[in-house]
């Protein structure tokens, strides 16, 4: 799988972590900063990613910050990504299967690594479900679209 991941100052050594450990596991990895912990501007990293999922360059990204917040909201906002904050096994589940989400968030100063890298064992091995929560992703998107004209 073709993963991007994205930081701020907040989250550049758990962002180094995930990295590493997603390498290790063969995923294809593009790291698109920040590269140390001088203050950076989180909107334009996040941004940044979710314009490498639209334009197909990778399936999914991974957001990094102080608490995963600011991340998803930013994602958010760009129409065609869903993204989602997930801290624990069940929403972490759901943000795929329930919803096809292309971007998790997490925070720093929330999770630790260890809990991160078994999240996101899960979230590797994750699909969109489909069935009943199809025509509930399709409401999204066409609510989003009445916003995008």
């Amino acid at each position: 799988m073709k993963i991007v991941i994205g930081c701020d100052e907040a989250a550049y050594k758990l962002k180094e972590q995930i990295k590493q450990y997603l390498i290790k596991k063969g995923e294809e990895v593009k790291d698109i900063g920040v590269y140390d912990e001088h203050p950076s501007s989180y909107p334009d990293i996040a941004q940044t990613l979710c314009n490498n999922i639209l334009d197909g360059s990778h399936e999914r990204g991974i957001l990094l910050c102080g608490t995963g917040i600011g991340m998803a909201i930013t994602a958010n906002k760009i129409p065609g990504i869903r993204a989602a904050v997930c801290h624990d096994m069940f929403s972490l589940e759901r943000s795929i299967k329930s919803n096809n989400c292309q971007v998790l968030c997490m925070g720093a100063r929330v999770i630790a690594p260890q809990y991160a890298q078994l999240l996101i064992d899960t979230w590797l091995e994750c699909e969109f479900a489909g069935g009943k929560s199809t025509p509930k992703v399709e409401r999204i998107m066409e609510i989003e679209a009445q916003y995008t004209k």
